[in-house]
């Protein structure tokens, strides 16, 4: 622990700019970030941030590429496809519950509810629809709704991510708390977010190579080599938290759902490409 802490400090110790977004508008938050790893990493074409650090490490690539014949998450995802086709006790499906029966629609998730008042993610929705159907609702972090979740992604891969900040005081507010939740210092080596993905990709932190916040949620649900299954993007948040030594947030508390809201934005253009791997 104390090695680790050691090597975030050096790290630390040489941030780059941005500390923080500092756009008038969630759009120009969006712009400044892109031209921001444009400029880290100049040859990297726009479309290829959503591939992490296996754009930014050919050594990392080719082992990923050597998988793609045979992804670890397939089986989950033909998994979640049955369960997502198989009616609830009354008789309805998942379909019922979403646009266009809920295929090809990834893109536009999560997104902000102007009649809730909250962020709406992708598994939010699947145990909702769940409990309007009298089902009991699933575990948040992996296991069936991973599966489902990744499913539901599969059907939108290629698809530009569609992200909207309606123009809505609540839902400013939302993506103002994401974005704050992402550059805040917590935890007992104080670092944020960004402090790794923003400031410090494409270095190493002992056996980890820090990916850029760009095109990160493009991804999910991942599977990951350390989890050995699906999981989703929720579940990665609260593990970062205890990287850093920070209490872990619940899966789909507001916070959460709010720091998806504003990371997701900040991906706007760029294909779903999930389900994906990860080490």
């Amino acid at each position: 622990m104390l090695k680790a802490k050691v090597i975030l400090v050096a790290l630390g110790a040489a941030l780059a700019v941005p500390q923080a977004l500092a756009g008038a508008s969630p759009e120009e938050d969006r712009k400044e970030s892109v031209e921001y790893f444009k400029q880290m990493f100049p040859d990297v074409p726009f479309e290829e941030f959503v591939n992490g650090q296996y754009a930014l490490n050919e050594d990392r690539r080719k082992q990923w590429e050597s998988m793609q014949d045979f992804p670890p998450y397939e089986f989950a995802v033909a998994e979640g496809q049955e369960l997502f086709e198989t009616p609830f006790a009354n008789g309805k499906t998942y379909a019922s519950c979403f646009e266009n029966g809920g295929i090809g629609i990834r893109q536009n998730y999560p997104y902000f509810d102007t009649e809730k008042n909250e962020v709406i993610t992708l598994e939010l929705a699947i145990n909702r629809c769940r409990e309007a159907n009298g089902e009991e609702p699933l575990k948040w972090k992996k296991g069936a709704i991973a599966s489902i979740s990744a499913y539901m992604a599969s059907t939108s891969q290629g698809k530009p991510i569609n992200i909207k900040v309606p123009d809505d005081p609540e839902a400013l507010a939302a993506y103002q708390d994401g974005k704050k939740f992402y550059y805040s210092r917590r935890g007992q080596l104080n670092f944020s977010c960004a402090s790794c993905h923003v400031q410090n990709p494409g270095k190493w932190i002992r056996a980890d190579f820090l990916s850029p916040a760009l095109g990160q949620p493009a991804n999910f649900p991942v599977h990951r080599a350390k989890w050995g299954e699906l999981g989703t993007l929720h579940r990665r948040f609260a593990g970062c938290n205890n990287n850093v030594r920070a209490e872990p947030l619940p899966a789909q508390s507001e916070e959460y759902r709010n720091l998806e809201y504003f990371l997701t934005y900040m991906s706007n253009g760029l294909p779903v490409v999930g389900p994906a791997t990860r080490p």
